[in-house]
């Protein structure tokens, strides 16, 4: 990292990169200097709401958290280095992927933001996957619009445009309707020779609801498709006072194509090159294994996505993961306090994190599920976060903890076992990133030992997708004439970077195995808690 004063230069004059990723509960953004690294950060809180059996953000919550959260990197800039930034030599917005934001002609959304995390396009997602002989996952934009066609929705023959929530953001701050390829790929299959949506299968879907006499084609509904180093547009005027009300940030910045946080996610690891992949693990957990040839078939559990440049991808996305843990956390703060212990969550967090490494490696018997919403990947529509042991059962610290650790990743190896043991894909490393892996080595380990595969955590991993998306937004006005993303981050990005690698611990993984089959069975425990709570 270069010295305090040349960032301060870099300040001044607008040569550091801004990245900006909205998150499920926190809109995060990082400001990298011309070496790349991360050197201020800003942040807000924000959570999704469940109304009327649909979770979603509301649009004045989008902008809210937006400006707030670049307001506070603005403060953290001011207070490094005593420079306010006006202006970047680049920006750059990531989002959660998936999701349906539908607008008029006269630019008005007009139903609420259905996010990913909703699963209430069970049949859309089988009809269109019939259709098309591709897995059509239910959070993907696509399923969400073809769903609501099923339910004669009275608002399907007003759309004019549709796209995810970095799409949505990118064109009110750029005027430009486009998508990076990794998070239209979330939207509607992408073709991998021609880098675009599928042709045929865009024919296919306006055969389908030919008969319904819609004003529209499928085609002119979606936005154009951009690849890594394109030029996406610029910071419109208007866009410039939507993200600093405040006013000072100049119009004019380049911006690179918005991306969703599995490809960001990928970037930020150096996880675009074949045989490598990356598992995100927040609130909800991802994997994504860059391919060396298709799958033989298509699976429910697997969904084929794209790296930001176009190149395939295998992605295993569950809708659960740390929140159940959170909440178990947040219990033991509770009880601290009661004792009059004075901790804080960090503590809480390392503490039980690593008693779970002195647990049993199939955790004594114990069972948890995570299921805070529906899991499609095990065939739930809705889900309650559930604990079971029986009397024979070892219960202790170490044991409950390690459980709870397994099940975070129990639907996620549900479909790693898909792509290592069915179809032989080879994997010569995963990066792990996201919360999972703050405290050291344990989520590392429980993942290694997951899908007997080394598992790498750097130590930027926990800038996560904002820096990703400032990297790609570096990568767009920085890149040698034809240097490929890949080189770009190995050449330029990661070439002394520091990280942590750790290899299954061959215990670990037979312990999951056990741990595996005692999850299938007690599937119906959890069916049972769905239908009778």
């Amino acid at each position: 990292m270069r010295s305090k004063e040349e960032i301060r230069e870099a300040v001044r004059t607008g040569q550091t990169v801004l990245g900006i990723e909205l998150g499920s509960t926190r809109i995060k953004a990082v400001l990298t200097d011309v070496d790349k690294s991360p050197v201020a950060s800003g942040s807000y809180d924000w959570e999704n709401r469940y109304v009327d059996h649909i979770w979603t953000y509301n649009v004045e919550d989008i902008w809210q958290g937006l400006q707030g959260c670049y307001r506070d990197l603005v403060k953290n800039v001011e207070e490094e280095y005593g420079e306010k930034p006006v202006r970047f030599a680049a920006m750059g917005i990531s989002a959660m992927m998936h999701g349906y934001l539908a607008f008029d002609e006269n630019d008005e959304l007009l139903v609420p933001f259905r996010t990913w995390r909703n699963t209430i396009t069970g049949e859309a997602s089988e009809k269109l996957s019939e259709l098309f002989a591709y897995h059509i996952p239910q959070r993907w934009s696509i399923a969400h619009l073809y769903q609501a066609i099923l339910n004669g929705e009275e608002h399907i023959p007003k759309v004019r445009f549709f796209t995810t929530l970095a799409g949505y953001i990118h064109w009110k701050l750029s005027g430009r309707r486009v998508l990076g390829s990794g998070d239209a790929a979330g939207m509607f299959p992408i073709n991998i020779r021609t880098k675009n949506f599928d042709g045929t299968m865009l024919d296919k879907f306006d055969e389908l609801v030919a008969d319904k006499g819609y004003p529209w084609k499928i085609r002119e509904l979606l936005p154009e498709v951009l690849l890594a180093g394109d030029d996406a547009g610029t910071l419109t005027e208007s866009g410039a006072k939507l993200l600093d009300p405040d006013g000072g940030l100049e119009a004019g910045i380049p911006m690179c194509p918005p991306e969703g946080d599995a490809g960001t996610g990928m970037t930020a690891t150096n996880s675009v090159a074949v045989r490598t992949g990356n598992v995100s693990a927040g609130t909800s957990v991802f994997a994504m294994a860059v391919l060396e040839k298709d799958l033989t078939k298509p699976y429910e559990e697997i969904d084929l996505v794209t790296t930001p440049s176009g190149d395939p991808v295998a992605m295993v996305h569950c809708n659960n993961c740390t929140s159940d843990l959170n909440a178990w956390a947040g219990l033991f703060k509770e009880f601290a306090d009661c004792l009059g212990v004075e901790t804080d969550m960090n503590r809480i967090f390392g503490i039980l994190y690593n008693k779970a490494l002195e647990g049993d490696a199939d955790c004594g018997g114990l069972l948890a599920y995570n299921y805070f919403s529906g899991e499609h990947i095990t065939g739930f529509e809705e889900g309650r976060p559930l604990f079971v042991r029986s009397p024979e059962s070892r219960f202790n610290l170490a044991n409950f903890m390690r459980a709870n650790l397994y099940t975070a990743l129990g639907a996620l190896k549900t479909g790693m076992d898909i792509l290592l043991k069915k179809e032989n894909v080879r994997l010569d490393r995963m990066m792990g990133h996201g919360g999972l892996f703050k405290t050291k080595g344990v989520g590392q380990r429980i993942l290694a030992g997951a899908i007997n595969t080394p598992v790498y955590v750097m130590e930027t991993a926990g800038e996560g997708g904002a820096w990703g998306i400032a990297l790609l937004a570096d990568y767009m006005i920085r890149k040698s004439e034809g240097e490929s993303l890949t080189d770009y981050l190995a050449g330029k990005v990661f070439h002394d970077s520091r990280g942590t690698g750790m290899d299954p611990v061959p215990e670990d993984v037979e312990g999951y195995e056990k741990f595996m089959k005692r999850y299938a069975e007690g599937l119906a425990v959890e069916r049972a808690a769905v239908e009778c709570l």
